[in-house]
Order: structure tokens, then C-alpha cells, then sequence
């Protein structure tokens, strides 16, 4: 006898990788973005101390679903921070 309930429920389609390298291209840019935003702010100028941003994770850019970010914290690319939170991962 099959289950019913295991026949409804198609197991999640992995993102492809073309849909990968495109999330975390735009992730690099948001972050990258981020930062530079982050560093202008009052404080941060040529004659001031020069201060680096502090921002090390972002939430994800919402044109790609949450499994794309999930899949890439899973291959070490990002790292999962909680609270939506990603940041570059290790390698």
C-alpha cells in the first residue's frame, strides 16, 4: 500500500547552479553596497580616523528564494546568521 500523502509532496527542486551564481553575485553586490553605505555615514570621511565598516552580514536580496540562500549556506559559500541574516562564508 503507498502512502498518499508521500505521493502529493514532490521533493524541493535544487536551484540551478546558473540561479546560484547569479544570488550570490547580487549578495556580493548588496554587501559590497552595504558597506559603502555604511561607511559614509558622518564620521567615516578622508579626514576623519577612517573607520571601516562594521557590517559583516545582510539579509538576502529577494528576488531569489529562500532555498537558494539555504542551498548556498549548505555548499559553505554563506553562512547562515540567523534571523534571515547571511554572511560570506569560509570559502
Amino acid at each position: 500500500m503507498v502512502d498518499s500523502e508521500t505521493e502529493a509532496t514532490p521533493a524541493p527542486e535544487l536551484p540551478s547552479n546558473k540561479e546560484l551564481k547569479l544570488a550570490m553575485k547580487a549578495f556580493r553586490k548588496r554587501l559590497k553596497l552595504t558597506c559603502l553605505d555604511d561607511e559614509s555615514r558622518m564620521g567615516y570621511g578622508a579626514t576623519s580616523s577612517g573607520q571601516r565598516s562594521s557590517v559583516v552580514a545582510i539579509e538576502p536580496p529577494n528576488q531569489y528564494s529562500p532555498a537558494v540562500w539555504q542551498e548556498l549556506a549548505n555548499q559553505g559559500r554563506l553562512k547562515h546568521d540567523g534571523g534571515g541574516l547571511y554572511s560570506l562564508g569560509d570559502s
